[in-house]
């Protein structure tokens, strides 16, 4: 049983991993069973003595030492098979090695062997006797079921020749390991999303190559080293894990600038293919999804809109800290603003702007002002004084009332209640959109030429994630 203490360390020698660390490890108790307790110790080189003593809950060995066939595949949490023995560790460069065959063994496979001869020499007697009539044309069919029979063993050498998805099928072997790091909510939504974009990926050019060669006659990238599973596993990592790339490269055994490349790459990639994807919806379609408040309270709400800041690095320049500062943050920033369907879909997204900039100014630049239909209700915060704008196409803005006494009047009171408890859906959505954990340091200057293209994907594959509203 793979344990998920934060205070897990491998006893391995010369291994320091730990679940602080390393928390895409799992870390395995040693077993209780005698047997397979001594074969845990001589395989790690650690016998039991006066300087170790294996204790209930604090002795573990990682993941690290264990092969992929070690695991039971299908569980929530990764299992190990009964009797399983770690075999993968610095001293045989972490490859295992295969047990000798025993002389019972080996005496039966040399007899198998001969008897197979054997039958082998019996129909080349009996071929060679019928070899005779070069003449005489095969049966009908012998010829079709050859073809057949040579098509299947050339798919079957094609299959052994692609590359195994090691890594994706690694970490990614529940629906509990997808959602933690790919965000998608179980396996069969994550394999439609695949299976919709695999033939166009693997099309795709590295970056790198793109810039080199410029914006005409790009063809593919050679064959990769990794497949392209695991490329997309790689950006996943970068983005909704929000590791490291040094973290990322020793775990997938390539160079920082690969997983920098690859993360560039994949980011333009989707999208690319998400921004193809037709948000805005019709109000039709927006009334048949509506909770049941929104009809009682605001039953013409097309869009709750909000605008949300993403930390970014400081730049040198004076002139770009004095436009990307945001006095709401107190330091350098990126908003963007997001409009939500009332069961929390997302239907707008708009590229990031500086910090510096106003709620009102980013609405009337970002280009939904005409979206909206005579009749429509927009909901937004107090910050969106976009009444007069919205009046031009015969929509409503609905926002909290203002304070302009000692203190609300029973009915703006209720009325600030209600706009604030249906306006927790886009609150609840961009939280999703920022679950992301790239989202949870500031975002490092060599990332701008990219972080409009993952904000975008981000906020996108938030409707892979299931409908969300209010009552959640």
């Amino acid at each position: 049983m793979a344990e998920a203490r934060n205070k897990s360390f491998c006893s391995v020698p010369g291994c320091s991993c730990s679940a602080q660390k390393q928390p895409y490890l799992s870390f395995h108790s040693v077993p209780v069973d005698s047997d397979v307790r001594r074969k845990w110790s001589q395989a790690i080189r650690r016998e039991e003595g006066p300087n170790f003593v294996i204790k209930k809950g604090s002795t573990y060995v990682c993941s690290r030492h264990f092969t992929s066939e070690d695991y039971i595949l299908g569980c929530s949490v990764s299992r190990l098979i009964p009797g399983a023995v770690p075999s993968l560790f610095p001293w045989n460069n972490f490859t295992s090695h295969l047990k000798r065959e025993s002389v019972y063994e080996r005496t039966n496979k040399r007899l198998s062997m001969l008897s197979l001869k054997a039958q082998n020499n019996e129909i080349a007697m009996k071929v060679a006797k019928l070899d005779h009539d070069y003449a005489t044309p095969p049966p009908p069919g012998v010829r079709d079921e050859a073809v057949g029979y040579i098509q299947d063993l050339e798919a079957k050498l094609k299959e052994l020749a692609l590359p195994s998805p090691a890594l994706f099928r690694r970490y990614c072997a529940s629906n509990d390991q997808i959602r933690f790091y790919t965000k998608f909510p179980s396996e069969r939504v994550f394999k439609i999303f695949w299976e919709s974009i695999a033939p166009s990926a693997s099309r795709l050019a590295y970056w790198s190559k793109a810039k080199r060669i410029g914006q005409s006659d790009i063809t593919p990238s050679p064959s990769r080293r990794m497949p392209l599973i695991d490329e997309f596993l790689m950006y996943s990592m970068r983005v909704a894990v929000g590791m490291k790339e040094q973290l990322i490269a020793d775990m997938f055994e390539v160079s920082v600038a690969t997983v920098s490349r690859v993360t560039i790459t994949w980011a333009n990639y989707l999208f690319l293919m998400l921004g193809s994807l037709p948000l805005w919806v019709s109000m039709d379609k927006v009334k048949s999804v509506m909770p049941a408040k929104f009809k009682m309270h605001c039953s013409n709400v097309r869009v709750i809109l909000d605008c949300t800041e993403i930390a970014v690095a400081t730049a040198s320049s004076l002139t770009l800290q004095s436009e990307m500062f945001s006095h709401y943050k107190n330091r350098t920033t990126l908003k963007g603003l997001i409009g939500v369907a009332p069961n929390g879909l997302v239907t707008f997204v708009l590229p990031l702007y500086t910090g510096s900039i106003s709620d009102k100014e980013i609405t009337k630049i970002s280009g939904i002002l005409p979206l909206p239909e005579p009749g429509n209700e927009v909901m937004a915060d107090k910050g969106f004084l976009i009444e007069d704008l919205l009046s031009n196409v015969g929509a409503k803005l609905i926002i909290p009332p203002f304070k302009h006494s000692a203190q609300f009047t029973r009915e703006e009171t209720k009325k600030t209640q209600a706009i604030a408890r249906l306006r927790i859906v886009v609150e609840r959505v961009i939280g999703r959109v920022k679950s992301n954990h790239i989202w949870d340091s500031p975002a490092p200057l060599t990332l701008m030429g990219t972080v409009n293209q993952i904000w975008h994907n981000c906020c996108v594959m938030v409707n892979f994630q299931g409908p969300l509203s209010y009552e959640e």
